[in-house]
């Protein structure tokens, strides 16, 4: 039932994650968004840890973890943000929906989790062909929509090449330690190239950016993140990266109602393709097996 609770929570944080991510730079920069973002998360899942009376493992499996972690924050964020700012917030979720395919691929190789399967490369050609439509859709808005989505995918290939090292390395390390372990890694990374490329303070928050950071920092790094781990450690990587099946949807109507952005056809049939072919992805080989059994 807990696991159940998380997988839950990690879908709502995910679902709300982009429109987030979108506000939290606005004023500001998306540097100075996540930035502040992951100090924040940092601080308050280090709390966590001290109020809970737990110590942070620091043998060589748990400081292999947390290196793969903060890593892929690292990498996964920094294109994400930075993508964002040229595409709708729906999308972000959208193309990141990705993440099971190419987690699952991933996994084939370095876990020995499953083979691709007819079905699973039939899946892989549904997400493709909605990728495709994403692409086309950009090419007719203009460059920065596709460096944005390029940016997101390159951002979603690295958040799956995390999950994977992770599960592999299977250090039995809980959800705040990883999470603080991991930020451990990824903040300094993050203040130095802030500093490099930007810098500045912004001499203003808007109050819509303030409260997006606040949610980003403590709703979906402190508590998102650890969630996230504890999920990952108790399922296989292929049904945790399930959660990017429902969160699509729930980001493009957030972002609609929230903040005005189009359901164009072309979003909509490549959202659809991305959704069909993680279904065919994950869910091809038992419902075959279950047309079989009821032709017999």
């Amino acid at each position: 039932m807990k696991t159940k609770i998380a997988y839950l929570a990690v879908i709502i944080i995910w679902a709300t994650t982009p429109l987030a991510i979108k506000w939290s730079s606005e004023g500001v920069g998306f540097l100075f968004g996540i930035t502040t973002r992951m100090i924040l998360g940092l601080i308050v899942s280090t709390i966590f840890i001290h109020i809970l009376g737990r110590r942070m493992p620091w043998h060589r499996g748990a400081v292999a973890t947390y290196l793969a972690g903060g890593l892929g924050i690292y990498t996964a964020m920094t294109c994400v943000y930075w993508g964002s700012q040229y595409i709708p917030s729906g999308w972000v979720s959208v193309v990141f929906g990705l993440s099971p395919i190419i987690t699952g691929a991933m996994a084939t190789k370095m876990l020995a989790e499953d083979a691709l399967s007819t079905h699973r490369i039939i899946g892989i050609g549904f997400g493709f062909i909605g990728l495709v439509v994403v692409f086309g859709h950009g090419l007719s808005i203009g460059p920065e929509f596709l460096y944005g989505v390029t940016a997101v995918l390159l951002g979603t290939t690295f958040h799956a090449l995390s999950a994977v090292l992770i599960k592999r390395i299977d250090a039995n390390i809980g959800g705040f330690a990883l999470t603080a372990g991991g930020l451990s890694v990824a903040v300094p990374l993050l203040v130095a190239t802030w500093l490099i490329a930007d810098g500045a303070a912004p001499a203003e928050i808007p109050l819509r950016a303030l409260l997006s950071i606040i949610y980003l920092g403590i709703i979906a790094s402190a508590i998102g993140f650890t969630l996230y781990y504890y999920i990952l450690r108790r399922m296989s990587v292929s049904r945790v990266s399930l959660i990017a099946l429902i969160t699509p949807i729930l980001a493009l109507m957030l972002g609609n109602i929230l903040n005005g952005e189009p359901l164009s056809r072309a979003i909509l049939l490549g959202a659809a393709s991305i959704v069909f072919g993680l279904v065919v992805y994950q869910y091809g080989q038992s419902v075959t097996a279950r047309l079989r059994n009821l032709s017999h």
